[in-house]
């Protein structure tokens, strides 16, 4: 089993912004992609952005590219979202999702584990 422990969220200006980190426990995750979506009030989960087990290969979805960056950390157990000038749109909370494979995917169906969330709210 893996867990999965997002941390980093919280309220912000548009404008601003926040670094969100998920942290790994229980079986390695080093051999698996990792990936954030995202679920707003009312609406369903959302892709965001996915990472490769080696951190060669990203890919984020057309309303965060240029302003997200997915990464890993040095120890691999970790992934890292960094978020530049958020908009209000963005608020949601943030799931981080392991996938027991070396891509990644775009759907959340393809995802072995998830974390509790993290709640991001941006302010007008």
């Amino acid at each position: 089993q893996v867990q999965l422990v997002e941390s980093g969220g919280g309220l912000v200006q548009a404008g601003g912004s926040l670094r969100l980190s998920c942290e790994a426990s229980g079986r390695t995750t080093s051999s698996y992609a990792m990936g954030w979506f995202r679920q707003a009030p009312g609406k369903e989960r959302e892709f965001v952005a996915v990472i490769s087990w080696n951190g060669a290969t990203t890919n984020y979805d057309d309303s965060v590219k240029g302003r997200f960056t997915i990464s890993r950390g040095n120890a691999k157990n970790t992934v890292h979202l960094q978020m530049n000038s958020l908009k209000p749109e963005d608020t949601a909370v943030y799931y981080c999702a392991a996938r027991a494979f070396a891509s990644g995917s775009t759907r959340s169906r393809d995802y072995n584990y998830w974390g509790q969330g993290t709640q991001v709210t941006v302010s007008s």
